[in-house]
């Protein structure tokens, strides 16, 4: 059975981490006390939703959860040191904070050490996530017992709105764009002077062509800007929706 710890302090750890290629230790004072935090625990790096879903929205999201009163946003898994800071540079995730409990440690005192040696994993943490001030958990959304690898409650979305109800996130944003491509430089510049964060999918790289191009915009053109799911269009349109 997997308790929520609402009311309790964070577990009293110290992780050893490390920074510019040195052993380090830091403990959950450094981490917690007087601040406002929000955590979110996952299985492992490298896998499946962690990083397909769970860990970027929350890199979306960190600026306007930091907008909103929070001090750190934290990733907690049970993996070492080393793979935590392959997997956050591989994710580009500059706006959160990687944690290896590479022993367990916190997690086994959070009550959410779980055992996946059926498939290889031993022992790894259960996904949830939760607000912490000044070390006291304020509240926890935690992942159903449900097999396999439940994901519905503890995402960056829920918890911004629990933050904040009446928050905006910022908007999704992708566009195509093919190498030496001017408007494609534009669009890039003009997203980046208003500090939207964007995914860039360039033309002739991971097996992406024009037929790609053409089969999901119906246009042969760079850049194809889409927002929240919708078309924009090319650079000059890119702009007219930033000027609205």
């Amino acid at each position: 059975m997997l308790n929520s710890r609402e009311g309790l302090h964070v577990p009293n750890v110290t992780f050893p981490i490390r920074v510019d290629d040195q052993w380090q230790k830091i403990d959950s004072d450094a981490l917690f006390k007087g601040k406002t935090v929000v955590l979110f625990a996952l299985p492992g790096a490298f896998t499946p939703t962690c990083s397909s879903t769970h860990l970027p929205r929350y890199q979306e999201l960190a600026g306007v959860l930091k907008e909103n009163g929070i001090d750190s946003v934290i990733c907690l898994a049970v993996n070492d040191p080393f793979v935590m800071e392959t997997w956050k540079v591989e994710q580009s995730a500059e706006g959160i904070y990687f944690l290896p409990d590479g022993n367990g440690e916190f997690t086994n005192g959070m009550g959410m050490l779980v055992d996946k040696a059926a498939i290889g994993l031993g022992q790894r943490s259960w996904r949830y996530s939760m607000l912490v001030k000044n070390g006291l958990i304020d509240k926890m959304f935690i992942e159903p017992e449900e097999p396999g690898d439940p994901f519905k409650v503890s995402d960056a979305d829920t918890m911004l709105k629990y933050i904040n109800p009446l928050a905006s996130p910022p908007p999704r944003i992708t566009f195509f764009s093919k190498p030496g491509c001017p408007h494609c430089t534009r669009a890039r510049q003009m997203l980046r002077e208003v500090d939207y964060r964007f995914e860039e999918i360039e033309l002739g790289s991971h097996g992406v062509s024009y037929s790609s191009l053409q089969a999901v915009s119906g246009r042969g053109t760079t850049p194809q800007v889409y927002i929240d799911g919708r078309h924009i269009g090319g650079a000059d349109d890119l702009a007219k929706w930033l000027a609205q």
